[in-house]
Protein backbone atom coordinates (compact mmCIF):
# COMPACT_ATOMS: atom_id res chain seq x y z
CA UNK A 1 0.00 0.00 0.00
CA UNK A 2 1.20 2.87 -0.87
CA UNK A 3 1.02 5.42 1.66
CA UNK A 4 -1.04 8.36 0.49
CA UNK A 5 -0.59 12.25 1.95
CA UNK A 6 -4.18 12.95 3.17
CA UNK A 7 -4.34 16.36 2.17
CA UNK A 8 -4.11 15.49 -1.29
CA UNK A 9 -7.55 13.32 -0.92
CA UNK A 10 -10.44 15.12 -2.08
CA UNK A 11 -12.81 15.69 1.24
CA UNK A 12 -16.33 16.68 1.72
CA UNK A 13 -17.86 19.76 2.65
CA UNK A 14 -17.18 18.64 6.76
CA UNK A 15 -13.18 17.73 5.58
CA UNK A 16 -13.67 14.54 6.13
CA UNK A 17 -13.26 11.69 3.94
CA UNK A 18 -16.37 9.29 2.84
CA UNK A 19 -14.83 5.16 4.09
CA UNK A 20 -16.63 1.91 2.99
CA UNK A 21 -15.73 -1.17 5.24
CA UNK A 22 -15.37 -4.30 3.59
CA UNK A 23 -14.92 -7.88 4.79
CA UNK A 24 -11.82 -8.61 2.85
CA UNK A 25 -12.53 -12.39 2.69
CA UNK A 26 -16.23 -12.75 1.52
CA UNK A 27 -16.42 -8.68 0.26
CA UNK A 28 -19.50 -8.44 1.95
CA UNK A 29 -19.77 -4.61 3.06
CA UNK A 30 -19.93 -3.80 6.69
CA UNK A 31 -20.44 0.17 7.23
CA UNK A 32 -20.43 3.37 6.02
CA UNK A 33 -17.96 6.17 7.82
CA UNK A 34 -15.51 8.99 7.70
CA UNK A 35 -11.93 9.54 8.70
CA UNK A 36 -10.17 12.86 9.18
CA UNK A 37 -6.36 13.30 8.99
CA UNK A 38 -5.43 12.04 12.28
CA UNK A 39 -8.06 9.01 12.12
CA UNK A 40 -6.47 8.05 8.54
CA UNK A 41 -2.62 8.09 10.39
CA UNK A 42 -3.88 5.93 13.41
CA UNK A 43 -5.25 3.06 11.03
CA UNK A 44 -2.19 2.92 9.01
CA UNK A 45 -0.05 3.30 11.88
CA UNK A 46 -1.90 0.57 13.99
CA UNK A 47 -3.46 -1.69 11.44
CA UNK A 48 -6.63 -0.99 13.72
CA UNK A 49 -9.11 1.10 11.64
CA UNK A 50 -10.25 4.87 13.59
CA UNK A 51 -12.92 6.76 12.47
CA UNK A 52 -14.02 10.35 13.22
CA UNK A 53 -17.19 10.45 14.95
CA UNK A 54 -19.43 13.17 13.61
CA UNK A 55 -21.70 12.72 16.17
CA UNK A 56 -19.30 13.09 19.25
CA UNK A 57 -17.06 15.25 16.78
CA UNK A 58 -13.82 13.24 18.02
CA UNK A 59 -11.64 10.10 16.92
CA UNK A 60 -13.06 7.02 17.36
CA UNK A 61 -11.08 3.65 17.51
CA UNK A 62 -13.83 0.73 16.25
CA UNK A 63 -13.96 -1.87 18.77
CA UNK A 64 -12.73 0.17 21.70
CA UNK A 65 -15.33 -0.25 23.98
CA UNK A 66 -16.80 -3.48 22.49
CA UNK A 67 -13.54 -5.07 21.33
CA UNK A 68 -14.99 -5.43 17.77
CA UNK A 69 -11.93 -4.18 16.31
CA UNK A 70 -11.30 -3.51 12.49
CA UNK A 71 -7.97 -4.92 11.65
CA UNK A 72 -6.87 -3.37 8.39
CA UNK A 73 -5.71 -5.61 5.42
CA UNK A 74 -5.77 -2.87 2.73
CA UNK A 75 -6.68 0.53 1.34
CA UNK A 76 -7.71 1.85 -1.96
CA UNK A 77 -9.26 5.00 -3.67
CA UNK A 78 -11.70 5.35 -5.98
CA UNK A 79 -10.80 7.40 -9.40
CA UNK A 80 -11.69 10.85 -8.00
CA UNK A 81 -10.02 10.49 -4.77
CA UNK A 82 -13.10 11.16 -2.51
CA UNK A 83 -13.92 7.76 -1.31
CA UNK A 84 -11.93 5.15 0.42
CA UNK A 85 -12.66 1.81 0.26
CA UNK A 86 -10.99 0.04 3.51
CA UNK A 87 -10.95 -4.41 3.93
CA UNK A 88 -10.39 -5.61 7.19
CA UNK A 89 -10.80 -8.92 9.39
CA UNK A 90 -13.80 -7.68 11.25
CA UNK A 91 -13.66 -9.25 15.27
CA UNK A 92 -17.29 -9.81 16.68
CA UNK A 93 -19.90 -7.79 14.73
CA UNK A 94 -19.63 -4.35 12.84
CA UNK A 95 -23.09 -2.90 13.60
CA UNK A 96 -23.97 -1.83 16.82
CA UNK A 97 -27.14 -3.99 17.06
CA UNK A 98 -25.27 -7.01 16.89
CA UNK A 99 -25.42 -7.50 13.44
CA UNK A 100 -22.30 -8.73 11.57
CA UNK A 101 -23.11 -6.19 8.84
CA UNK A 102 -24.86 -2.92 9.16
CA UNK A 103 -26.84 -3.16 5.90
CA UNK A 104 -29.29 -6.01 7.10
CA UNK A 105 -32.46 -3.89 6.37
CA UNK A 106 -33.19 -5.88 2.70
CA UNK A 107 -35.72 -3.64 0.44
CA UNK A 108 -37.98 -5.58 -1.95
CA UNK A 109 -37.31 -3.92 -5.59
CA UNK A 110 -38.84 -7.12 -7.29
CA UNK A 111 -35.57 -7.82 -9.35
CA UNK A 112 -36.45 -11.50 -9.43
CA UNK A 113 -34.97 -11.59 -13.13
CA UNK A 114 -31.55 -10.42 -12.03
CA UNK A 115 -31.39 -12.66 -8.84
CA UNK A 116 -32.43 -15.51 -10.97
CA UNK A 117 -29.84 -14.93 -13.48
CA UNK A 118 -26.90 -15.01 -10.48
CA UNK A 119 -29.03 -17.12 -8.60
CA UNK A 120 -26.20 -20.36 -8.46
CA UNK A 121 -23.19 -17.46 -7.65
CA UNK A 122 -25.32 -15.60 -4.49
CA UNK A 123 -26.13 -19.62 -2.92
CA UNK A 124 -22.59 -20.48 -2.90
CA UNK A 125 -21.34 -16.84 -1.54
CA UNK A 126 -24.60 -16.96 1.46
CA UNK A 127 -23.18 -20.04 2.15
CA UNK A 128 -19.75 -18.93 3.08
CA UNK A 129 -21.60 -16.04 4.63
CA UNK A 130 -23.81 -18.12 6.75
CA UNK A 131 -20.50 -19.99 7.83
CA UNK A 132 -19.06 -17.11 8.63
CA UNK A 133 -21.70 -15.54 10.78
CA UNK A 134 -22.27 -18.72 12.89
CA UNK A 135 -17.92 -18.06 13.71
CA UNK A 136 -18.84 -14.80 14.41
CA UNK A 137 -21.46 -14.81 16.99
CA UNK A 138 -19.23 -17.81 18.41
CA UNK A 139 -16.17 -16.12 18.51
CA UNK A 140 -18.00 -13.40 20.13
CA UNK A 141 -19.65 -15.44 22.86
CA UNK A 142 -16.37 -16.41 23.56
CA UNK A 143 -14.85 -12.73 24.28
CA UNK A 144 -18.31 -11.52 25.59
CA UNK A 145 -19.54 -14.50 27.84
CA UNK A 146 -23.23 -14.87 28.08
CA UNK A 147 -25.33 -16.04 31.02
CA UNK A 148 -26.68 -19.03 30.09
CA UNK A 149 -25.14 -19.63 26.93
CA UNK A 150 -24.52 -23.08 25.73
CA UNK A 151 -21.76 -22.03 23.74
CA UNK A 152 -20.04 -20.75 26.82
CA UNK A 153 -20.50 -23.55 28.37
CA UNK A 154 -18.29 -25.54 26.12
CA UNK A 155 -15.60 -22.52 26.35
CA UNK A 156 -16.16 -22.97 29.82
CA UNK A 157 -15.39 -26.87 30.18
CA UNK A 158 -12.58 -26.43 27.59
CA UNK A 159 -10.91 -28.37 24.90
CA UNK A 160 -11.94 -31.57 26.22
CA UNK A 161 -15.33 -31.26 26.93
CA UNK A 162 -15.12 -29.42 22.89
CA UNK A 163 -13.40 -32.16 21.51
CA UNK A 164 -16.24 -34.75 23.16
CA UNK A 165 -19.37 -33.21 21.18
CA UNK A 166 -17.39 -33.33 18.37
CA UNK A 167 -16.85 -36.64 18.73
CA UNK A 168 -20.57 -37.50 19.39
CA UNK A 169 -21.87 -35.15 16.76
CA UNK A 170 -19.69 -37.53 14.23
CA UNK A 171 -20.89 -40.66 15.43
CA UNK A 172 -24.84 -39.08 15.02
CA UNK A 173 -23.86 -38.17 11.63
CA UNK A 174 -23.03 -41.27 10.72
CA UNK A 175 -25.99 -42.69 12.62
CA UNK A 176 -28.36 -40.32 10.60
CA UNK A 177 -26.75 -41.70 7.41
CA UNK A 178 -27.87 -44.85 7.33
CA UNK A 179 -31.90 -43.64 8.33
CA UNK A 180 -34.11 -43.20 5.53
CA UNK A 181 -34.46 -39.48 4.37
CA UNK A 182 -32.52 -36.62 4.79
CA UNK A 183 -34.11 -34.62 7.05
CA UNK A 184 -31.98 -36.27 10.06
CA UNK A 185 -28.88 -36.05 8.38
CA UNK A 186 -29.53 -32.64 7.48
CA UNK A 187 -29.70 -31.55 11.64
CA UNK A 188 -26.89 -33.49 12.62
CA UNK A 189 -24.42 -32.11 9.69
CA UNK A 190 -25.54 -28.78 11.59
CA UNK A 191 -24.69 -29.72 14.74
CA UNK A 192 -21.28 -31.20 14.06
CA UNK A 193 -20.84 -27.88 11.89
CA UNK A 194 -21.47 -25.56 14.81
CA UNK A 195 -19.47 -27.92 17.54
CA UNK A 196 -16.44 -28.12 14.78
CA UNK A 197 -17.26 -24.41 15.07
CA UNK A 198 -16.76 -23.76 18.53
CA UNK A 199 -13.44 -25.43 17.81
CA UNK A 200 -11.93 -23.87 15.29
CA UNK A 201 -13.14 -20.77 17.49
CA UNK A 202 -10.28 -22.31 20.34
CA UNK A 203 -7.84 -23.33 18.54
CA UNK A 204 -7.91 -19.83 16.71
CA UNK A 205 -8.71 -21.24 13.31
CA UNK A 206 -10.88 -19.46 10.71
CA UNK A 207 -12.87 -20.73 7.52
CA UNK A 208 -10.50 -19.31 5.65
CA UNK A 209 -7.43 -21.62 6.85
CA UNK A 210 -10.36 -24.21 6.11
CA UNK A 211 -10.41 -22.76 2.67
CA UNK A 212 -6.93 -21.99 1.97
CA UNK A 213 -6.40 -25.82 2.92
CA UNK A 214 -8.54 -26.93 0.98
CA UNK A 215 -8.03 -24.82 -2.52
CA UNK A 216 -3.93 -26.79 -1.82
CA UNK A 217 -6.11 -29.87 -2.75
CA UNK A 218 -7.92 -28.62 -5.48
Amino acid sequence: MNRMDFNKLKLNSDGLLPVVTQDYSSNEVLMVAYMNKEAFNKTIETKKVHYFSRSRQSLWLKGETSGHYQHLVSMALDCDNDTLLVKVKQEGAACHTGNYSCFYKNIDIDNKEVLESSELQQKKQNVFEIFEEVYNVIADRKENPKEGSYTNYLFDKGIDKILKKVGEESAEVIIGAKNEGNDEIIYEISDLIYHLSVLMVEKNTTWEDICKELNKRR
